[in-house]
């Protein structure tokens, strides 16, 4: 683990308590050989951070059309936008 904390400028406790978190977490998986620990990122650990971030993008895009329909019926004369 040394490996991981040199080119992080962290003390190794550190590095390893941070990846404790991210294992806890789902993010990595770690896999112990004799004395050896091979961190890896889980391979679906965003998933769900990817779904929710595709469902915050179409709500915005929702709201950003209304948006622009409110406005284009004010340009035309149409709407009342006191």
């Amino acid at each position: 683990m040394s490996e991981l904390a040199r080119p992080l400028a962290m003390a190794l406790p550190s590095v390893v308590k941070h990846l404790a978190v991210l294992e806890s977490g789902g993010i990595v998986v770690s896999e112990k050989v004799g004395r050896v620990r091979t961190y890896r990122i889980a391979p679906d650990a965003l998933a769900d951070v990817e779904a929710w971030v595709a469902a915050r993008k179409a709500q915005l895009n929702r709201q950003f059309d209304a948006l622009a329909r409110y406005l284009l019926e004010g340009e035309s004369g149409s709407g009342d936008l006191r």
